[in-house]
């Protein structure tokens, strides 16, 4: 059989209902099965013993041996061999199955994408399974089971006797072969039922792209001021909407499947991170997935969050392993997302005294850390008494040790690299000095050579510039006043992007890097462009 490694998805949010498809396979028939030439095939599920350790310092299993329960068969892989299970009729899947109480069962199905479903031509859709269990699900795709922080529902138990839906197929082509496994469980866990496993429904459900998608295109305004703006933005730009109804969203982040860790998905499958600081919350956005929330209490627990306008998480950044490192505004600390959900905190002091409010940073190639420290995630920002350093400082993490390379800005905000790592940029938020540094980056992690590399003070308005990425041509994409201005290397400005919303902070995503993400108030959108991002 030919393994196709395709991505799930989660399920749609629980007030959502998911869109009409085009066309349904209905699985529990003869006659859909056999539309999809598929088999079912059962087993029984056995929990056993086997040998593990407890946590060890490192909180993984490295501690002293025990026994623990596992389950048998490892049914999920795709090479897994079925050829000695039940072959089950399609019309029996509402048969009671299992053994009551805790138990668990697997059913596999192997399945053709066929060439049509009735009138609908099944080229180029995409094709959802849709399954519901007696009482929980969990259904891997092609021997993929992706697990992210905060999910419930796609491939992971969505709820009980609740709707599992999965992606199978993008772009599918007729003839591609998939295989399912679906685990289910009885439930409640904690008191289990004296009924059985069974199948209340089996759909696959196809779309059209667009039938499938809930994003939206919204007016955009290029303002090109030089030729080479014509290099860096299509002449017709087109600006999508993503998700709205946000209260501040910042510090986007694209993580690529490849990258791994905390949040894993099969290849092909990134997605992008963002923080709202104002709510205290990690959210999470994929084409398929839609928004679900990564992680509460993002930045700050303390019980006097009530007087904190900015709580939350700013900044994110991956590290080489995939890691997702976090600016902590209430806890005023950078820390890192280990694979295993424990939190490292990387920086929270500088000479034993705290940090202000950490806002952004990012990654040199060979893992040095930069970061941003201006007070805006204190209550009373610059005169907020909880402050202990004299300066807003850049600092970089080398070595383990945390290093004040720059006190020149009232306002640090947004930075970035050069595509060479020869510079840093750093933006100011400071109504008075609107400016981007550029600094010489030394091999130790130091700044050396700062100068003005742009100005935008002559703007009066109360807008100073935020979040900075650039593109892999050396572009710098700058929020500032009326948008997201396009500035050379050679600190020429190009033109503005100007946005229905301005946007706070920016992500190079999907797999060619050349989608803009932006994070602009209340929503999050994106934007393509003709030239590659260069780092984060």
């Amino acid at each position: 059989m030919l393994t196709i490694l395709v991505p799930a998805i989660l399920a749609l949010g629980p007030d959502i209902p998911p869109r009409t498809p085009d066309a349904i396979v209905d699985l529990r028939t003869r006659e859909g099965t056999a539309m999809v030439k598929g088999a079912w095939r059962y087993s029984d599920a056995r929990f056993v013993e086997v040998e593990h350790r407890l946590p060890g310092p490192d909180n993984r299993p490295t501690g002293a041996p025990t026994r623990t329960m596992d389950i048998s068969p490892k049914a999920g892989p795709a090479e897994f061999d079925d050829s000695g299970w039940t072959t089950l009729d399609p019309e029996s899947l509402e048969a009671r199955r299992g053994m009551g109480r805790f138990s668990g069962a697997w059913y596999r199905l192997h399945l053709t994408i066929p060439e049509r479903v009735g009138a609908f031509e099944a080229a180029g859709s995409t094709v959802v399974l849709e399954v519901v269990m007696d009482d929980y699900a969990e259904v891997w795709v092609d021997g993929r089971l992706p697990t992210v922080l905060g999910q419930s529902g796609g491939a992971l138990v969505r709820g009980w006797n609740a709707a599992n839906r999965v992606v199978v197929a993008r772009d599918a082509r007729p003839g591609q072969r998939v295989t399912v496994a679906v685990f289910a469980l009885n439930g409640p866990v904690s008191d289990p039922p004296a009924n059985y496993i069974w199948v209340r429904s089996a759909t696959l459900d196809f779309y059209t792209p667009e039938r499938l998608t809930t994003i939206q295109d919204v007016p955009v305004e290029v303002l090109r001021v030089d030729p080479g703006m014509d290099v860096v933005i299509p002449e017709k730009p087109r600006l999508e909407r993503l998700a709205d109804g946000f209260t501040f969203t910042e510090g986007p982040l694209w993580v690529p499947a490849s990258a791994g860790g905390a949040g894993a998905t099969p290849i092909g499958a990134g997605y992008l991170l963002f923080s709202d600081p104002n709510q205290n919350v990690i959210h999470r956005w994929s084409p398929d997935d839609g928004l679900s929330v990564y992680r509460t209490k993002s930045g700050y627990t303390g019980v006097d969050i009530g007087e904190y306008g900015q709580p939350g998480s700013n900044g994110l950044a991956l590290d080489r392993d995939g890691r997702v490192t976090i600016c902590e505004h209430g806890n005023r600390r950078v820390t890192r997302l280990e694979k295993n959900g424990t939190i490292t905190v990387l920086a929270d002091r500088y000479e034993g005294k705290r940090l202000n409010s950490p806002n952004d940073l990012v990654y040199r190639s060979d893992g040095v850390l930069y970061f941003t420290d201006p007070p805006f995630g204190l209550p009373k920002f610059h005169e907020d008494p909880r402050r202990e350093l004299p300066h807003c400082g850049v600092y970089a993490i080398y070595d383990g040790r945390v290093k004040l390379v720059s006190t020149d800005l009232r306002g640090p905000n947004g930075l970035a690299f050069s595509p060479d790592e020869r510079y840093l940029y750093v933006g100011n938020w400071d109504v008075k000095k609107k400016v981007v540094m550029r600094y010489e980056v030394q091999p130790d992690g130091t700044l050396a050579g700062g100068r003005v590399f742009f100005d935008m003070t002559g703007d009066t308005s109360e807008i100073a510039l935020d979040g900075l990425k650039v593109d892999r041509a050396g572009n710098l994409f700058v929020s500032g006043p009326g948008g997201v201005w396009v500035i050379s290397s050679a600190g020429k400005h190009l033109g503005t992007i100007r946005c229905p919303e301005l946007p706070a902070n920016f992500a190079w995503g999907d797999e060619d890097r050349k989608t803009l993400y932006l994070a602009a108030r209340t929503g999050i959108y994106r934007m393509r462009m003709n030239i590659a991002g260069a780092g984060q």
